[in-house]
């Protein structure tokens, strides 16, 4: 069969393909090869630039503008010639090399520059580098976008029902009166704790070769000194320098990445069941989408839908980070290749996560406050009044100066 949204193994890429569009830039199989590009474009630039290396010159204006261009301009042609060549070389991140070179091939006097592309780098230098800057890109330009949405909703949906009155549900019994704009609040300062914490965690780089000793390095210009050069590139990228790795950069930034979406999306998926759970007791209604079939046999329903799509995919997305958190740090000793395949899947864990937050805010969105209904629950249970009223007896007890009586309980604005 022939690949499309309709033939694909993952729903990411089937029916949620149009919901994840904005991700797929960053985090496919086309951004990791975009990513390649731009670290070792960025790496032979940083070498010509710093002037430590006699047989590499400053770069020609005119082969600065091709490489910029490669890496700003980079498109899936390019992507599909790097796949063209990978099937030859059976080799990912060599391929992406050879890239460099043939575009280096089309402008005059660059030969010189062919044995500095990739100089002194394993692959994992590389991929460490491509992988940090697909991870912060996708945190600021989708992820943390669509968590402040999701704050601001909640915001102002805490601000709007500030005063309405509603019954708790503590061990799911009748308890002491709340208000529906606290309880949202709740939510949104919950939220907005984890997606600072979220937004806080480094990235990390590493450009030290072979084992992480700069052995190549200092083969090559052993009176460069390798540790600040490279840390040089890595902070220019925007990212902070690791200086003790093995062939690998460790991943435990990358464990903290996946650990600060887990907590978030708990707190979704707290969020979620008890909106569920406010729609099933009728205290809000939703409103209907036009030509949109809630049951395929009981027409008056408007399932929750959104809200459990919301959780599912939390669910799904914090079972993969769960699993990348607790692997990637793992590698036997210089380097085996089990963490390879496995960060492959970062995209998808992502993109169930957004997926999530999509989910929720379009439930978010249709939701309508039933303040009658709330207002019948406390009607029905006077006796959650229980807990204002004993303690005010121990309080009046104490100075005589007001009865029980007279006490107005301004939770639900009734008289006792």
């Amino acid at each position: 069969m022939e690949p499309g949204a309709l033939t694909s193994i993952s729903p990411v890429d089937g029916r949620y393909a149009a919901k994840a569009a904005e991700l797929r830039p960053l985090v496919s199989e086309f951004g990791l090869i975009r990513y390649r590009v731009k670290v070792e474009v960025r790496w032979l630039q940083h070498l010509a630039a710093s002037g430590r290396l006699a047989e590499l010159p400053a770069l020609p204006t005119v082969v600065k503008d091709l490489l910029n261009n490669l890496v700003d301009n980079f498109g899936v042609e390019e992507a599909r010639r790097v796949k063209a060549i990978e099937a030859e070389t059976n080799h990912d991140v060599k391929a992406v090399e050879y890239l460099i070179r043939e575009h280096l091939a089309a402008s005059a006097d660059t030969g010189a520059l062919s044995p500095f592309i990739h100089f002194a780098c394993t692959s994992e230098d590389i991929n460490n580098l491509a992988y940090s800057l697909m991870l912060r890109d996708s945190r600021k330009q989708v992820i943390l976008p669509t968590m402040t949405r999701l704050v601001a909703e909640l915001k102002a949906g805490a601000h709007r029902h500030a005063d309405q009155a509603m019954l708790s549900r503590t061990h799911g019994q009748a308890a002491s009166p709340t208000t529906l704009g606290k309880e949202i609040a709740v939510f949104a300062h919950r939220l907005m704790r984890e997606q600072a914490q979220f937004a806080a965690v480094e990235l990390l780089g590493k450009m030290n070769g072979a084992v992480g000793n700069y052995n190549a390095h200092v083969a090559a210009y052993p009176d460069v000194n390798w540790p600040e050069l490279a840390e040089a590139f890595v902070t220019n990228l925007g990212l902070t320098f690791n200086p003790y790795t093995t062939q690998i950069e460790p991943h435990d930034c990358i464990a903290d990445y996946c650990h600060g979406l887990i907590r978030f999306n708990n707190v979704v998926a707290d969020l979620c069941r008890d909106m569920w759970g406010y729609i099933s007791l009728g205290y809000f209604r939703q409103r209907p989408v036009a030509n949109e079939v809630g049951s395929s046999t009981m027409p008056h329903k408007v399932n929750p839908i959104d809200f459990e799509n919301a959780e599912g995919n939390c669910g799904l997305a914090n079972a993969l980070l769960e699993f990348l958190a607790q692997k990637l740090p793992q590698s036997r000793w210089q380097r085996d290749l089990t963490d390879s395949t496995v960060l492959r899947n970062l995209g998808v864990a992502m993109a169930h996560s957004y997926l999530a937050y999509q989910s929720c805010l379009r439930g978010l969105e249709k939701l309508d406050a039933v303040p009658e209904r709330m207002q019948a629950d406390l009607d029905d249970n006077w006796e959650v009044l229980g807990e204002a009223v004993q303690t005010r007896i121990g309080h009046g007890a104490d100075n005589g100066s007001r009865s029980v009586d007279s006490f107005k309980l301004s939770s639900c604005g009734r008289t006792f």
